[in-house]
């Protein structure tokens, strides 16, 4: 009867974070998950957890039993050139890490889940749309007490064959950027207030990674990337505040054309996943070049 009585109350809690979720009114709420989704998926064999972090040391600290660790240096980027991997480069990795084209792959991390959208973006330039996000991350997991491991989970190799990369779609370089300025189109500089306004070449409290120049590219608004989330779980606002948010403080109406950035197109990518998936937005772009490539460039426009 106490099992009983236990599996009820999961029950009951697991249909209410959904219902939660769903209730936010977003244009996409299947794109993210609960906790308590990937309390019931742990050992579902379609599932792949992802742990992505800025901090290299959480993931081997502990994380959630069976997820893997991708690393946004390591994994995601070239080693040499200033790049993502490429079509091989992604293939080894999902075949290292046990994922098939039918693998729903889940990722979450630290940053208010900043790096684990940093991913998930990474994966849509080849095409893995069967992806989701932890609704409140890796600090919303252990806000509630939920298990962490430190053993490493080894999967079988699968036999995944990646598609080319898709550069058009969802990606911004920077002749497009200024095209896209020049003609007064929508733009986010989702950085802090002092690297809009040029007072810092970087975020606060971090060091300066070589931008020469301060300020924002000429006709982007400021919204910073965190307001888009709630302060006291991690959890995404709901799609009203959303919508009133970038509204209101980036003027953006449904069709915009819109480019978001920040310093390397890692916090512009959690943008980016609110504007597509939670608000709807058909045309957003993440500049990943950022503000390490627009602050050094010669003869780019610059505004303070």
């Amino acid at each position: 009867m106490i099992e009983l009585v236990t599996n009820m109350e999961r029950a009951e809690r697991k249909e209410t974070e959904v219902s939660e979720i769903e209730n936010r009114g977003y244009v996409n709420p299947g794109v993210l998950v609960s906790t308590d989704w990937v309390a019931n998926h742990l050992n579902d064999p379609q599932v792949r957890i992802v742990e992505s972090n800025e901090d290299p040391l959480l993931y081997p600290s502990g994380h959630i039993p069976g997820a893997v660790e991708v690393d946004w240096t390591r994994d995601l980027n070239d080693p040499v050139r200033r790049d993502y991997l490429g079509k091989e480069g992604f293939q080894a990795l999902m075949r290292r890490i046990g994922v098939t084209k039918d693998t729903t792959v889940v990722f979450y991390g630290d940053k208010n889940n900043w790096w684990a959208t940093y991913a998930y973006w990474v994966f849509q330039l080849f095409g893995h749309d069967k992806a989701k996000i932890v609704d409140g991350g890796r600090i919303k997991w252990l806000n509630e007490g939920r298990p962490l491991t430190k053993d490493v989970p080894s999967y079988p190799p699968s036999d995944y064959v990646a598609a080319e990369r898709d550069d058009k779609r969802i990606r911004a370089f920077r002749d497009q950027v200024l095209e896209h300025t020049n003609a007064k189109k929508p733009m986010i500089d989702v950085r802090s207030p002092a690297e809009y306004s040029g007072e810092k070449l970087h975020m606060p409290d971090y060091p300066n990674e070589g931008a020469l120049r301060g300020g924002h590219i000429p006709g982007a608004k400021s919204v910073p990337w965190a307001k888009a989330i709630n302060p006291d779980n991690g959890t995404f606002k709901s799609a009203d505040e959303l919508r009133a948010l970038y509204e209101q403080e980036a003027g953006l109406k449904p069709g915009d054309d819109v480019v978001v950035y920040c310093r390397i197109g890692e916090r512009s990518s959690h943008t980016w996943f609110v504007l597509t998936h939670l608000l709807g937005y058909k045309q957003v772009r993440n500049y990943d070049g950022s503000w390490t490539e627009w602050g050094n460039l010669v003869g780019v426009p610059i505004e303070r």
